[in-house]
């Protein structure tokens, strides 16, 4: 900006200095004893002058009013028109740079899916950004106020678990689990495991105590005369034939009179927990416990904390796990669009129509903004700015005109004396 000061003021003295000279010259020529040769130097000072003056005129006139009669309305130019300019201004840099069209034929001349896969191949391009990326993480990290954060994760996870219909949602999950009888497989399961826990010592020692500790509460006189500890393995053994006996039936038949009331219970349960008031009711209360849970929401407020504190920790590394990964994952890509010519066309693609649908909108608001910034410019300030970007060339146009006013004057003096010339022979 100083430079450009410098020069326009060094341009405008050196537009004067040629408008004094001319009148100097002028000065000298009427000085000068009448002749041809004081003639042309008159005529060649008073046209520059003339020149000079005007193309001052001109210039001055863009920027800044002068006061004459009948004239000044026509001056001070941009000042005057500065909300026409800033809306010409905007309508040319839409048409001319911001047109739908220019914005495609941008994308499609400079392959840009192209050149991201070129730039990530190199392994000094990814390992750049991936330092980027986690000074630009490690620097929001300290930016980003916890409260407001804890704040906003309590209230996704209380809009979630308020969302969800318990009761629904639980029916749902379970009606697909059972879908296809898959749930006969919990069973088997079940049977299977029931079985080996019957099969084991320790639980039918535990059986053979429990009759042992029912004879004698219910039955304590008798049991003083019975040998209570036969009874007692020989009822364990029974017991645990009989279950056995029954749980092989089941386990072997798929129409076993107990799989299907496994089903009507499945089916039952869940028409229940898709319809039954009681269910949705329970469904209500299980998330208004949740929703204030005091345990459940210091852990939500404490995840941010966790989470944050160990991303820090890890940016601070010099192997930063998160670091790896990022260049990891900048190399694949690079190499993955590299590799494949119709995932770079598909992307590029994929921006030609984000550009049709983004660039209307996007050049609507960037010449918006333009012309409502350049009316609100102060209009001296305007004329100033102007006046520095281009002023310098403005002035040369003065010195143009003081020379070319100058020779044309040359021209008319020479014209005005062609009679003369014609008529000395004589």
């Amino acid at each position: 900006m100083r430079d450009k000061e410098l020069e326009l003021r060094s341009s405008k003295r050196l537009a004067l200095a040629f408008f004094v000279a001319a009148t100097v010259l002028f000065a000298v020529a009427l000085a000068l004893p009448a002749s041809w040769w004081s003639g042309l130097l008159e005529a060649f000072a008073e046209a520059a002058m003339v020149g000079a003056l005007a193309d001052w005129f001109a210039v001055t006139a863009l920027f800044k009013r002068i006061p004459i009669p009948f004239v000044s309305r026509h001056t001070e130019i941009i000042p005057a028109n500065q909300e026409r300019i800033a809306d010409n201004l905007a309508a040319f840099v839409e048409e001319k740079f911001l047109d739908t069209e220019s914005i495609v034929g941008l994308i499609r001349r400079h392959d840009p899916a192209q050149k991201v896969a070129d730039w990530l191949v190199a392994p000094a391009n990814t390992e750049r950004l991936g330092s980027y990326l986690v000074r630009m993480g490690s620097w929001a990290l300290d930016f980003i106020e916890d409260a407001p954060v804890q704040q906003f994760v309590r209230r996704a996870v209380h809009g979630m678990i308020e969302g969800v219909d318990l009761s629904k949602t639980a029916g749902t999950i379970l009606e697909s689990l059972t879908r296809e009888r898959r749930h006969q497989e919990i069973l088997d399961e079940g049977i299977r495991q029931l079985a080996r826990l019957l099969d084991n010592e320790d639980t039918q020692a535990a059986i053979a105590q429990g009759i042992v500790d029912w004879l004698r509460e219910e039955y304590a006189f008798m049991e003083k005369m019975l040998p209570s500890e036969l009874i007692g393995r020989k009822g364990a053994d029974i017991t645990v034939r009989l279950a056995a006996g029954i749980l092989k039936r089941v386990d072997e038949d798929p129409a076993h009179p107990l799989r299907q009331r496994f089903d009507a219970f499945i089916e039952d349960f869940i028409a229940r927990l898709q319809a039954d008031p009681a269910f949705a009711q329970k469904g209500e209360e299980i998330k208004r416990y949740l929703v204030g849970d005091e345990t459940l929401n210091g852990y939500i407020g404490a995840l941010w904390g966790d989470l944050k504190a160990w991303i820090k920790a890890d940016l601070d590394k010099e192997d930063s796990t998160l670091h790896r990964r990022l260049v990891a994952s900048g190399a694949w890509v690079g190499r993955m669009l590299a590799d494949d010519p119709q995932v770079r066309a598909s992307l590029n693609e994929s921006l030609d129509l984000a550009a049709r649908g983004a660039a209307p909108e996007f050049a609507g608001f960037l010449t918006r903004h333009i012309a409502d910034t350049v009316k609100h410019w102060d209009s001296a300030a305007l004329s100033h700015q102007v006046e520095l970007n281009i002023g310098k060339d403005l002035q040369y146009i003065r010195i143009n005109g003081t020379i070319v006013g100058g020779m044309i004057g040359v021209v008319l003096y020479l014209l005005s004396t062609v009679p003369a010339w014609l008529r000395w022979p004589g």
